[in-house]
């Protein structure tokens, strides 16, 4: 495996993750209301705990997405 190829892996990762964290945000931003009332139906979630909770996800998932695909994929670019 050559380091084009996990660069280029590397990099529709990240495209394709930040494409699902912009569809969470954007869910949850447009459908809020919706996604809250059946997520407290599940879960029994009160709407403040919903949105820290989502927040939180959301953060911790673009924190994950820029430690395990954006800033090795800039490492391959700068050493291949």
């Amino acid at each position: 495996m050559t380091i084009e190829t996990v660069r280029s892996f590397l990099g529709w990762c990240s495209v394709i993750n930040m494409g699902l964290l912009l569809y969470w945000f954007l869910f949850i931003i447009f459908a809020h209301d919706w996604v809250c009332r059946v997520h407290g139906k599940w879960f029994n979630i009160p709407a403040d705990k919903f949105d820290a909770i989502h927040y939180a996800g959301i953060m911790y998932f673009k924190l994950a997405i820029f430690v395990f695909n954006i800033i090795p994929y800039f490492a391959l670019c700068i050493v291949g």
